[in-house]
């Protein structure tokens, strides 16, 4: 049972500490730890796992990876703990806004997919799971990591739904559509065929 029932101003306090987590970026934190340059001046000039990957450094790639998806399950645990489902939810929501728009980097964040997944998996793992075979066989298929994120993004919406996890399908929405915002410029670059592939440096 939650500590404490999911009244409007818990959820709103779980939204502040959602977008607050969601804001550290495991990318930005990375490449001063490991001296890897500024992220902005290369590849894509993202911040997440995959322009990392870019600098040549696979081990800070990996950990940019596991610290963005870590900081959305984490809120998801603590909220839903504390709180409740509703909170969680709530919670998983802002952690993602944060991550994509977050205010330690003047709202100029990530695609937010590592942070989905993690996300995901904290609400509910078996549709985590879903979400990471729906990537992994798109980018092994394909080599380009955006178009995993848009598919992985499309269909595990679907998945939900004729799952039983109903409760977690409007919030599934609402991501997928900010991860297909968010990769707009993508979109354009793979029908332009011009979209970078994993692990290319330019």
């Amino acid at each position: 049972m939650p500590v404490f029932e999911s009244g409007l101003a818990v959820l709103c306090l779980w939204a502040v500490v959602g977008y607050l987590f969601g804001s550290l970026s495991g990318g930005m934190l990375m490449a001063r730890v490991m001296n890897l340059g500024n992220l902005r001046e290369i590849g894509s000039g993202n911040i997440g796992a995959t322009n990392v990957l870019r600098t040549g450094n696979k081990k800070a790639a990996a950990l940019t990876l596991l610290f963005d998806a870590a900081k959305g399950a984490i809120v998801v645990l603590l909220a839903r703990a504390f709180a409740g489902e509703d909170a969680a939810q709530i919670g998983a929501l802002a952690a993602f806004i944060g991550h994509c728009f977050p205010v330690w980097l003047k709202f100029k964040g990530g695609k937010g997919v590592a942070t989905y997944i993690g996300i995901i998996l904290a609400l509910a793992w078996p549709m985590g799971l879903v979400a990471c075979a729906i990537w992994l066989a798109t980018a092994v298929a394909f080599r380009y990591s955006s178009l995993a994120a848009l598919v992985a993004a499309g269909w595990t919406p679907i998945v939900m739904g004729f799952t039983g996890h109903g409760a977690m399908f409007f919030l599934s929405i609402a991501l997928g559509l900010m991860i297909y915002f968010r990769h707009w410029d993508n979109i354009q670059r793979l029908k332009n065929n011009t979209e970078t592939k994993i692990g290319a440096k330019g």
